[in-house]
């Protein structure tokens, strides 16, 4: 279910950013750039981002306050950057970037997107490991991320 909600709320992400973003109406949509999103959130974003709440829960069982910020700086101080920079590596594998490209693409889009996913995420993931039970953080999270996934199609889609 998780996997299936990351997927549409991707693709929904992409939608917004084509039409509110970058304004390119219905005629200028990039559907196939909007179901490569919604691949890369079935098959990359909510497998991995739902194995790691599983991990980070198992590694810091709990729920009190202070289980909440270390489980928040463990998310947000290990698995984000590596996750966004995998996530930037994988949309310009997906675009048809040479290694070359992607790698000049990553160092173009990195420490923009990361201040930008500390500017949303700290607070997000403090409300989430303490009030939500593990099996509906990645829905919270994927409903949260529409916002975050137009950024990140906008950012990612950039060229």
């Amino acid at each position: 279910w998780a996997v299936l909600v990351a997927g549409a709320l991707m693709g929904a992400g992409d939608v917004i950013a084509q039409q509110l973003v970058e304004q390119r109406g219905l005629h200028g949509h990039q559907c196939p750039r909007t179901l490569k999103m919604m691949g890369i959130g079935f098959c990359f974003v909510g497998p991995v981002v739902g194995s790691w709440y599983r991990i980070l829960d198992w590694l810091i069982p709990g729920n009190t306050k202070a289980v909440a910020v270390k489980k928040v700086i463990l998310d947000q101080g290990g698995f984000a950057p590596c996750f966004l920079g995998c996530f930037l590596a994988v949309t310009g594998a997906t675009n048809g970037l040479s290694l070359h490209e992607n790698w000049a693409k990553i160092q173009q889009d990195y420490m923009d997107a990361l201040v930008t996913n500390y500017c949303i995420w700290p607070p997000v993931q403090i409300a989430n490991f303490y009030f939500v039970p593990l099996q509906h953080r990645l829905a919270v999270v994927q409903c949260v991320a529409i916002v975050w996934n137009c950024y990140l199609s906008w950012k990612a889609n950039r060229m």
